[in-house]
């Protein structure tokens, strides 16, 4: 893969081959604790390392630090998550004296303020600034607008779906010709039948407090506790279930992030409706193949926009009929009617914030006899496997890498 300057030599019988220049890429995000540009920029850590080349993740740490370091990348504490004006700029500074102590190649940013210290910092020390956008960011005003620009600032521009590079076109057209659409990838063989064991099983339905015996079906939804997220929703689709007679367990599996104020109302809501021992609040989970293996449903009643999605991605791939918010990219990762047919569909979509709606959606799932259940999650699963697997992801992204800087002057 070449670099700023690096040309490969022209091969004779005299020159031995060479192995290709190795890069060091450094990525910039807040922290890495939990969530979807976390786990991407792992996993192109991870890819980096693996194609023979140095990887740097710069952040104020967390749970996937481990992760990280035992694929062979090396994790910088930064403190990126600062959005003060001050520490920023001096972030700069800091930045750019890693880019030169380390020999940095290229810097690629995940999240805004970051962004805005890694964008001066590439510039400072010349060497390119690659972004990922993995967010719909609200723009309601000038100022707001123009902080979210930085992620439209990229001398590449990569969008997580077909949806967010529509979104990014509109709003900054001055990025169109930049913009490049990578989907969210996932290792979708942690989701394959039989690639969960019983003692996994076993430890994630402890935490969901799940007792052995209890055949009720399970409606999952993998989220950190927020209010987009649909939390609020979900548990007035779980008092409509209630309602009907049927005999459910919802698991909400998040973390709140400080939020308290936030899941303290969730369950002020769980316990207004009657639904104690119906819906469940069980904190963050680290096995997410495990938990979809309980699941009898997987819900994403986001009220607002997903960017991508891979809650609905991961759902599918382990072949659990999914119910999703028909937001932002739904329409791509969930095959539904009106835009696809019954027979093809691999999950449904309802109108977001409609509880009555996705309680429909849910208990239709639940009536699929065995044989629809199977032709559900087989095309499901194809339909994922075909564009988002993992390697598919940090392929694009390694190339993409390699054409920002084969662009660059010498």
């Amino acid at each position: 893969m070449p670099t700023r300057a690096r040309k490969a030599p022209r091969h004779t019988r005299e020159a031995p081959l060479r192995s290709p220049p190795r890069l060091t890429v450094l990525q910039i995000l807040p922290s890495l604790e939990t969530g979807g540009a976390e786990r991407t920029a792992v996993d192109v850590a991870a890819a980096l390392v693996a194609a023979g080349h140095r990887a740097i993740v710069a952040s104020e740490g967390g749970r996937m630090v481990g992760e990280l370091t035992a694929a062979g990348a090396e994790h910088l504490a930064f403190p990126a998550a600062t959005k003060n004006p001050l520490a920023m700029a001096l972030n700069i500074g800091r930045l750019a004296a890693i880019v030169q102590r380390e020999g940095v190649d290229l810097v690629h940013a995940r999240s805004r303020a970051p962004a805005w210290v890694a964008l001066a910092a590439a510039r400072r020390t010349r060497v390119p600034f690659v972004t990922t956008y993995h967010g719909a960011y609200r723009a309601g005003s000038r100022p707001k607008a123009f902080y979210n620009s930085v992620m439209a600032r990229g001398d590449a521009v990569i969008a997580n779906s077909a949806w967010t590079a529509g979104e990014i076109a509109a709003r900054y057209p001055f990025a169109a010709s930049r913009i490049v659409t990578i989907a969210r990838g996932s290792d979708l063989s942690a989701f394959a039948p039989g690639s969960v064991s019983a003692e996994r099983r076993a430890a994630v339905a402890a935490q969901f407090g799940l007792a052995q015996g209890d055949g009720r079906p399970v409606i999952l939804h993998l989220a950190r506790l927020t209010g987009w997220k649909g939390q609020r929703v979900l548990i007035d689709a779980a008092a409509v279930l209630a309602a009907e007679g049927r005999d459910l367990v919802t698991i909400l599996a998040g973390d709140a992030q400080g939020r308290d104020g936030y899941a303290d109302d969730l369950r002020r809501r769980i316990t207004a409706a009657g639904l104690e021992d119906r819906v469940r609040l069980v904190g963050h989970c680290d096995d997410v193949p495990a938990a979809l293996s309980l699941a009898t449903v997987a819900v994403v009643p986001s009220t607002e926009p997903e960017a991508f999605g891979r809650a609905a991605v991961e759902a599918q791939a382990a072949g659990v009929p999914v119910v999703a918010s028909d937001l932002g990219a739904a329409a791509e990762t969930v095959l539904a009617p009106p835009t696809t047919p019954v027979d093809r569909r691999t999950g449904w979509r309802v109108p977001p914030g409609d509880a009555a709606a996705l309680a429909r959606a849910v208990a239709d799932a639940l009536v699929l006899d065995p044989a629809g259940r199977l032709a559900l999650a087989n095309r499901a699963r194809a339909h994922v496997a075909r564009a988002y697997g993992v390697a598919t992801m940090t392929a694009a992204t390694l190339a993409v890498y390699e054409r920002v800087l084969a662009s660059r002057p010498g």
